[in-house]
């Protein structure tokens, strides 16, 4: 799926390769936005590993999927969340409460929902994954 959004196609395309039981999938382009949210995904169990592999042009990361994504996608538009807001935003794109995580993109970088809580900083919702 190529369009104007590389990052809603990278979640779109990673949602649709778990559902359909792929174990990689190839997420081109590479950037660092896909790059610190595939972060979050590794870090919270919901993929196994990624690579980037610079090919000369934008380069590409390849996903080791485990099967774990029940539904992932990008938060449009973003949404603005103070560190106590989380809540509101779980119960709109999460399914039930501390099931699945939001990827939020704050002044110390790109984390889940609940180290920007434990954090006590606020910022952008930018994806879901469940």
């Amino acid at each position: 799926m190529t369009g104007n959004d590389p990052f809603a196609s990278a979640l779109s395309g990673l949602d649709n390769a778990e559902r359909v039981g792929h174990l990689t999938y190839t997420v081109s382009p590479a950037s660092n936005e896909i790059g610190s949210v595939l972060d979050v995904f590794e870090d919270r169990g919901y993929i196994d590993t990624f690579e980037r592999v610079d090919d000369g042009k934008a380069g590409h990361f390849e996903v080791e999927l485990k099967g774990a994504i029940n539904a992932c996608g990008p938060v449009k538009p973003r949404y603005s969340a103070g560190a106590d807001e989380f809540e509101k935003w779980e119960k709109r794109f999460l399914p039930a409460r501390d099931y699945g995580t939001l990827v939020v993109t704050t002044s110390h970088g790109v984390m889940s929902h609940y180290e920007a809580r434990d954090a006590g900083v606020g910022g952008q919702v930018i994806a879901y994954v469940y």
